[in-house]
């Protein structure tokens, strides 16, 4: 999968929470990030798996390694070969 970098303010648009949760999580759970200077951006598929999680009540993976495992798992679940 592609990485999908996004800003914190359209990490929150698109999983409908405020900026601090997704602040919090990127410190939390070690998420993906890129950036320089004038901007970090996250990993939105990992951001959204962690979102997943705690809506589902499922402990969250501790690593991004670990929830790009979670995630393709779910796929290849969904769309078995």
């Amino acid at each position: 999968m592609r990485p999908d970098p996004v800003s914190v303010t359209e990490a929150a648009t698109r999983l409908h929470r405020e900026p601090h949760t997704i602040y919090s999580w990127a410190t939390r759970y070690g998420v993906r990030r890129w950036g320089d200077r004038r901007a970090t951006l996250y990993d939105f598929a990992d951001l959204a798996t962690i979102e997943a999680c705690i809506n589902k009540g499922i402990e969250v993976p501790t690593t991004p390694e670990a929830r790009d495992a979670l995630r393709a798992s779910y796929a290849s679940a969904a769309c078995p070969a």
